[in-house]
């Protein structure tokens, strides 16, 4: 069986959370012809798709399909470029941005709880959610939520 040969662009864009997951939609000329430009570099697709339309005025429904995506994915890139620059350019991470599970109801139980008996500890508290609220989280969520509770934001 052969090896599969690692290409350390693409395994740097990977890393980068910057690899195009459709480089074979990319149908643009500029991307056959040139040894810069990269149909696997996310960003780079994404930047030459809105530069195509603001600076050589070219259709944004022609261009955005030329480029593996859809009109809205135009406006989204374009905004996403004025917003936050090329790091605007790259995919949000994964997973949730926010602690979703422990909310002020169930931090208010917890709080309650020690209240009642200081001595527990972080893994009582975990064990005390599930009955309560069928929740299962880790003890460090647990710890989080609780001296965020502590030191409210302004």
């Amino acid at each position: 069986m052969a090896k599969k040969v690692v290409d350390p662009k693409e395994e740097s864009l990977r890393a980068a959370r910057a690899l195009n997951p459709r480089p074979d939609a990319v149908a643009d000329a500029a991307f056959a012809e040139s040894e810069f430009l990269d149909a696997r570099d996310l960003v780079q697709v994404k930047y030459e798709m809105v530069r195509r339309v603001r600076v050589e005025g070219e259709p944004v429904a022609s261009t955005a399909e030329a480029f593996g995506f859809s009109r809205p994915s135009w406006y989204a890139a374009a905004a996403a470029l004025d917003e936050d620059g090329l790091p605007g350019l790259l995919p949000a991470r994964p997973g949730p941005r926010r602690a979703h599970k422990l909310t002020e109801e169930v931090v208010a139980d917890l709080r309650a709880t020690l209240e009642d008996d200081p001595a527990l500890r972080t893994a009582d508290l975990v064990a005390h959610l599930v009955p309560h609220f069928g929740l299962v989280v880790h003890p460090r969520s647990v710890e989080r939520a609780l001296a965020r509770s502590e030191h409210p934001k302004s």
